[in-house]
């Protein structure tokens, strides 16, 4: 099953992707946030079988996280 959360900020460099799964990493200082976020959405995932992918979105150009999970038995 696959689902997908898009947005259309600036993105994240794809240098950058893999540093924001670290907890209290936070890539936009300007905003409030613990940086616990995707750290936590990914071990949660994970826990269940599956994993997160972070991507661009062609038709809005911010980030698209792909959470893919496997069918429950």
């Amino acid at each position: 099953m696959r689902n997908l959360d898009r947005d259309d900020g600036t993105g994240i460099p794809e240098d950058k992707r893999s540093d924001i799964f670290a907890r209290g990493a936070r890539l936009d200082t300007g905003k409030p946030g613990t940086g616990l976020g995707l750290a936590i959405v990914r071990d949660v995932v994970e826990i269940y079988g599956g994993s997160v992918e972070l991507g661009e979105s062609e038709d809005l150009g911010g980030l698209l996280v792909r959470l893919i999970l496997p069918r429950a038995a």
